[in-house]
């Protein structure tokens, strides 16, 4: 065992000492408390001794080296295990026993406990088998007593009762003599499905017919992005009311002037798109309208109106379709947003969106006139209350009161929650935007509010 001597404390703030002689030699035999060095500190000069019996194994200081309390002096083979490493192994031994000891107990009071648990589970199984059975005896005792009596409900009733599915003898009759009327059949229907629908999430049990019958197929797991969307979109499509809003904005001019100012934008290595300008309208349309700009809270009955300005926008990405966020939208100029949209878009094709640049969005842009059709009915992302659809600019005939010209007409949608947004209000939203498009500002430009 190989064990180093270092320089020990001295005295009070002495923390080195020079060696004045080395008393021994590598290959010599000392014993335990045997000086090895002659030290000298500014106080006082000392002998440097063993701690172990042993031969020296290597000396790392010459005389006249100035050494560090710590520092290591030589280092010593011990030729028998000192009293401190006995105790310990000693000491180590008797822990190890004690483990085993422990462990041992603790196995047979788990087999114990195994046999224990064994016994009740068979127990409780016994008695959930016998509590089973006899409720199904009593249901059907109950079945062939119901059977046997009247319920009191016109045939039409029953009738309601059979094609909602609604077992008519748990239903509580409101009518004259608790007589059950068809308002209390679809009453029972509708708390039933609210029951079994809490999360808004319904179950699809539709079971696929085997299509291999029919030709070859291939089968490929969803990945984790489009698990998620598909969950979302039911969540939103069960749980939310969605009413859909047409209009179609004359972006003749805002073409004029997106070519015009497009330069504007391309010194900062962007683009300046429909979407770049739209982000700006709708943070301003979002000030006007605030009921777009909020959140239901149904469990306390409120709504919360935000006070920030974040907008998601669409991106199709080889994973799926991805909606990142760009936060703080009316604080940023048309060309700020342009540079951000293009950088955000590229991170989650790239796959380099990181998870909070896809939080905290009030309402979403989608658009799809890069591809093509005349309009479409994206679904809400909860907990927004709208999202705006774009589809793809065309050039129509427009009528100015005199004659026929023609004008590049942009195709909106407008999907909105009907519990917080009424139809008035909704088409007023969009006509909004539209007029907004077709007077492009220049002081957009400039940033700020």
């Amino acid at each position: 065992m190989i064990k180093e001597l270092k320089l020990p404390e001295i005295a009070e703030n002495v923390d080195t000492a020079t060696v004045l002689s080395l008393l021994v030699s590598e290959g010599d035999t000392v014993e335990e408390e045997q000086n090895v060095a002659e030290m000298e500190s500014d106080k006082a000069t000392f002998d440097l001794p063993s701690e172990i019996a042993g031969k020296i194994k290597e000396i790392k200081v010459s005389e006249g080296d100035d050494v560090k309390v710590g520092d290591v002096v030589m280092t010593i083979e011990s030729d028998e295990k000192n009293k401190e490493d006995e105790g310990e192994k000693a000491e180590k031994e008797k822990e190890e026993e004690q483990e085993k000891k422990k462990e041992e107990e603790e196995e047979k009071e788990k087999e114990k406990k195994d046999e224990e648990n064994k016994a009740e589970e068979e127990k409780e199984k016994k008695k959930e088998k016998e509590e089973k059975e006899g409720e199904e005896k009593k249901e059907e005792a109950a079945e062939e007593e119901r059977e046997g009596s009247e319920v009191p409900a016109s045939p039409s009733v029953r009738r309601l009762a059979r094609e909602l599915g609604v077992d008519i003898y748990k239903v509580e009759g409101t009518g004259p003599a608790d007589r059950i009327t068809s308002d209390d059949v679809k009453a029972f229907a509708k708390e039933a499905v609210q029951k079994s629908d809490q999360k808004g999430i319904a179950a699809d049990d539709y079971e696929l017919p085997d299509f291999s019958k029919w030709g070859e197929i291939e089968k490929k797991s969803m990945d984790s992005i489009r698990k998620r969307t598909a969950k979302n979109m039911q969540a939103s499509w069960q749980s939310i009311p969605h009413v859909f809003q047409f209009d179609k904005a004359d972006v003749t001019e805002l073409e004029n002037f997106r070519k015009k100012y497009g330069k504007e934008v391309e010194k900062e290595g962007s683009k300046l798109t429909v979407t770049a300008i739209l982000l700006k309208i709708t943070a301003k349309a979002l000030q006007t309208f605030p009921r777009f700009n909020a959140s239901l809270d149904l469990q306390n009955e409120e709504i919360i109106y935000k006070k920030y300005i974040n907008i998601g926008v669409a991106v199709d990405t080889e994973r799926g379709l991805l909606v990142p966020v760009i936060w703080d939208v009316d604080q940023k100029s048309i060309t700020e947003l342009s540079v951000e949209l293009g950088e955000i878009a590229e991170a989650a094709r790239n796959k380099k969106i990181k998870p909070d640049q896809l939080q905290g969005g009030n309402i979403a842009i989608s658009n799809l006139g890069g591809i093509g059709g005349t309009n479409f009915t994206p679904i809400i992302y909860r907990p927004n209350v709208a999202i705006i659809g774009v589809s793809r600019t065309s050039t129509e005939p427009v009528y100015n009161g005199g004659e026929f010209k023609p004008r590049m007409m942009l195709p909106l949608s407008l999907s909105y929650d009907h519990r917080l947004i009424d139809g008035a209000e909704a088409a007023k939203f969009l006509r909004w935007l539209c007029e907004a498009l077709e007077n492009p500002l220049l002081t957009m430009f400039k940033g700020g509010k």
